[in-house]
């Protein structure tokens, strides 16, 4: 554990759990954390029930029963196991306007301002006509919110994205915007890392980026600390996502800034694919990662991330080889 323990917003959180004599969900209560196992056998099965299990829920955080822990005294582990990862690319305005006009300026010879008032004009047309952008992660990228970023051998450009995560409690599919909302169990926070220097393949240029390798290595999805329940974080569309990178900050802003928001993600994702309870929906990121800045993680690095009510994450860098 970190030196100041993880919060959350709301009654209590879900999550998963190691002390000394194994690992278990776990009810969190501020300090405190009630062992489950009792009652379930991890946080995917109680998601998948999670319209029944909402109500008992409140019941357990304010009751006494059942072994309860100190959180100082776990190891904190990725909430859950979820079925599929789903990633939004692409998804915050501001991050794609830079992207599009850096592209401007140094491709196509486009002032500054130019390429700014251009990319700020393709961006209103995408929010008014376009779709989100989205592709799968691997499960085996997942670890936990204090574990360690192990940089893999291949590639130099590993690079940070935090995103703000949603977990689906309940199934659909081609689901309405207006009843999205209804399938969301809760939030938990993502760092999305990416090896940039091996997101494109020059042997197979026409076709395009290779998600699997520049996203999925062992450890480069820090995932938690908690599930906080939808009905305790607000709007998550107003939301603050804030990263450190060696104490600095990196990557401060509103989730207002996305460009397609939960609604439209969702029912966008659920066009092609069946959600179903325990689904992991990544965001997007928003502006300020490390191409940006011309910065890439080392062995040593620190990220420090939080979003507003959903806790915060601390992950040292270290090397692979």
């Amino acid at each position: 554990m970190p030196d100041q323990l993880p919060s959350h917003a709301g009654a209590f959180a879900l999550g998963t759990f190691r002390s000394a004599s194994g690992v278990f969900p776990g009810l969190v209560t501020g300090a405190r954390v009630r062992d489950l196992s009792d009652l379930v056998p991890s946080v995917r099965a109680l998601v998948e029930e999670w319209d029944a299990w909402l109500p008992r829920l409140h019941d357990l955080a304010a009751g006494t029963d059942g072994a309860w822990h100190d959180l100082a005294a776990l190891r904190v582990l990725t909430p859950l196991e979820p079925g599929q990862i789903l990633q939004s690319g692409a998804n915050y305005r501001k991050h794609v306007v830079d992207l599009v006009a850096a592209e401007k300026e140094s491709v196509h010879g486009a002032t500054p301002e130019d390429a700014r008032a251009d990319a700020e004009k393709m961006m209103d047309e995408r929010i008014r006509s376009g779709v989100p952008y989205v592709f799968l992660g691997s499960p085996r990228a997942l670890t936990g919110p204090y574990d360690d970023i192990v940089l893999p051998a291949l590639g130099e450009q590993h690079d940070w994205e935090l995103e703000l995560a949603l977990v689906i409690g309940r199934e659909g599919r081609n689901i309405p915007a207006e009843e999205a909302m209804d399938h969301v169990a809760g939030y938990t926070i993502s760092n999305d890392l990416t090896t940039r220097d091996r997101l494109y393949r020059p042997d197979l240029k026409a076709i395009g980026t290779d998600w699997f390798t520049a996203k999925n290595a062992d450890t480069f999805l820090p995932t938690g600390p908690f599930l906080v329940p939808a009905a305790f974080v607000g709007d998550p569309n107003d939301l603050r996502i804030t990263l450190r990178h060696n104490g600095v900050v990196r990557q401060d802003e509103s989730t207002k800034d996305m460009i397609f928001d939960i609604p439209r993600l969702i029912a966008y994702v659920s066009t092609t694919t069946t959600l179903r309870p325990g689904d992991l929906l990544l965001t997007g990121s928003p502006a300020g990662n490390g191409a940006h800045w011309g910065v890439f993680l080392r062995p040593g690095d620190v990220l420090e991330a939080e979003i507003t009510g959903l806790g915060h994450q601390r992950n040292t860098v270290r090397s692979g080889q």
